[in-house]
């Protein structure tokens, strides 16, 4: 089985990164609320920079520039790509799937987190974010 391959744009501006804030309500009441970074799956034809700038276009309404490849976290059905990018147009505002997705039970806000408080909270890739404030990038092979 291939693997699904995704890819994440860390936009770090001052101690704040992008990210996107979900709160899900199940059916049994329970609310679950985390923070994702933008980005998103690739399609056959696409480059793996390309997915970027597509999805950060859906997602956040924005135009990024590529800094800097920051490495993979492989899972046993998936691999995600992450890169450091910065705004070279636009301000991130919810677009795209997200939007049309977005209501109570199922809701998404773009919101900047202090890179100080994300012990604080839930989010996947941390050791990302942390790389991509302390631009530690490495060598994007193939």
């Amino acid at each position: 089985m291939d693997k699904r391959i995704s890819v994440r744009g860390i936009i770090i501006e001052d101690d704040g990164v992008y990210a996107i804030f979900r709160r899900k309500i199940r059916n049994d009441g329970v609310v679950k609320e985390y923070y994702v970074i933008p980005g998103g799956g690739m399609k056959s034809e696409e480059t793996l920079q390309q997915t970027l700038k597509r999805e950060l276009k859906e997602e956040l309404s924005i135009d990024v520039e590529i800094i800097g490849y920051l490495g993979l976290d492989e899972k046993e059905n998936s691999i995600a790509h992450f890169f450091k990018c910065k705004i070279s147009k636009g301000i991130p505002i919810l677009g795209g799937e997200e939007l049309e997705r977005c209501s109570k039970e199922n809701y998404y806000e773009v919101r900047k987190v202090n890179i100080h408080n994300l012990d604080n909270i839930d989010m996947l890739a941390k050791d990302m974010i942390i790389k991509a404030y302390n631009n530690e990038f490495i060598e994007l092979l193939g």
